[in-house]
C-alpha cells in the first residue's frame, strides 16, 4: 500500500521542453510553445496526481524557467525541498518533436541539471523513499552520475525497491561503451526495469521485443517491461515468458510525456499492490495512462488522474 509518510523519489533532469507544434519534425517546425519538462519531473507530477506521495531531486537554474518550474511542481503537489535553484548554470533545455512513425524525438541541452550532487541528493533521503525512480539522462554527465549513483547506494542499503527507465538520448553519449557501463549498476539493482524499443535498439542493438527480452534476462529484475510507441506493450515477471498486450487506439495530438505518464500509472499500481508481480490489470492501467497523456499537449498538462484512467478503462470494457 502507498505509505503517506514515505515518498516516491524521482531523480534526474527537470527542464523546460521547447516542443515543434502541429506534429512537425525539425525539418518543417516553424513554431514552439514552452512546456515543462523532463522524464524524472514528468513522472513526479504524474504520481502526484494519481494520489501518490513523491519528492523530486534535481537542479534547475536561478531564473525565470527555474523558478517557474519549481512554482509550478509545488502547485501539482510535488515535494520540491530537494529541487535545487543555482546561478552556476541556465535551467535545461530540450527540443522535442513527433517523427515520420508519431513517435516522439528529443534533443537535449543538458545544463543546470549536470550539477546534481551526492549533497543534493543527501537532501532528498533516498533511504526513506517508498521507490526511487531514475532514467540514464542523468548517468550521461559524470558529475550528475555521481549523484545518482550516491541515490542508488542508499536506495539499495535501505531495500528501497528501484525502478530503471533506460529512456535513451544517444546524442548525449560519448560512446555505446560509455553508456553500457553506467547503466550496469543500476540494471543489476533494479527490481523493475522499463525500456522501449528504441532505446533497447540504440543500447543493444536488437530489433524485436523478444530479443530486448533475452538481452535483459542477465538481471535479477522481478518484472521487465518494452513498450513499443503506438504498438503492442511487452512485460514479463521473473521466470515467465514474455507476453503481449495491445495498446489502446486513441487520437493522439501530442506524444510527449506518454512514456512517463506510463511509468508513474505502473509504480503506482506496484506500490498499491505491495510490488506482487505485475498482472494485466497493471499494465492496462499503465497503458491507459499513456494513451490518455498523448490526447493532449504535453507534457504536463496530458498527465491524467486516477479517475480518468479509471473511467477511460470502464468505457473500454
Amino acid at each position: 500500500m502507498v505509505d503517506p509518510n514515505r515518498p516516491v523519489l524521482s531523480i534526474g533532469e527537470c527542464l523546460v521542453d521547447l516542443i515543434a507544434e502541429d506534429r512537425q519534425d525539425l525539418l518543417q517546425a516553424e513554431r514552439f510553445v514552452i512546456r515543462e519538462g523532463g522524464a524524472p519531473a514528468n513522472v513526479a507530477v504524474a504520481l502526484a496526481r494519481l494520489g501518490v506521495p513523491v519528492r523530486l531531486c534535481a537542479v534547475v537554474g536561478r531564473d525565470p524557467f527555474g523558478i517557474r518550474l519549481r512554482d509550478l511542481l509545488e502547485r501539482e503537489g510535488v515535494d520540491t525541498r530537494a529541487l535545487r535553484l543555482t546561478s552556476e548554470s541556465a535551467t535545461s533545455l530540450a527540443l522535442a518533436w513527433t517523427n515520420a512513425r508519431g513517435d516522439g524525438e528529443f534533443q537535449l541541452l543538458r545544463l543546470a541539471d549536470r550539477l546534481l550532487s551526492s549533497a543534493d541528493v543527501e537532501q532528498a533521503h533516498p533511504s526513506e523513499a517508498t521507490a526511487l525512480v531514475v532514467g540514464s539522462v542523468v548517468l550521461s554527465d559524470r558529475d550528475s552520475r555521481r549523484g545518482a549513483v550516491a541515490a542508488l547506494d542508499l536506495a539499495v542499503s535501505n531495500a528501497v525497491p528501484i525502478v530503471f527507465d533506460l529512456n535513451l538520448r544517444p546524442t548525449l553519449w560519448r560512446s555505446k561503451r560509455e553508456l553500457l557501463a553506467a547503466i550496469e549498476q543500476f540494471l543489476y539493482s533494479a527490481r523493475v526495469i522499463k525500456v522501449s524499443m528504441d532505446d533497447a535498439r540504440g543500447a543493444w542493438g536488437v530489433e524485436t521485443p523478444e530479443e530486448a527480452f533475452e538481452r535483459l534476462s542477465g538481471y535479477p529484475a522481478r518484472s521487465v517491461v518494452v513498450t513499443d510507441g503506438s504498438r503492442d506493450v511487452w512485460f514479463c515477471n521473473e521466470r515467465q515468458k514474455p507476453r503481449a498486450l495491445p495498446v489502446f487506439q486513441v487520437d493522439v495530438v501530442e506524444p510527449t510525456g506518454a512514456g512517463d505518464a506510463f511509468t508513474a500509472a505502473l509504480v503506482s499500481r506496484l506500490l498499491a499492490r505491495a510490488w506482487m508481480p505485475l498482472e494485466d490489470a497493471d499494465l492496462r492501467f499503465a497503458m491507459a495512462a499513456g494513451a490518455l497523456a498523448t490526447t493532449q499537449v504535453g507534457a504536463w498538462q496530458g498527465l491524467p488522474t486516477a479517475r480518468a484512467i479509471e473511467a477511460f478503462l470502464a468505457d473500454r470494457d
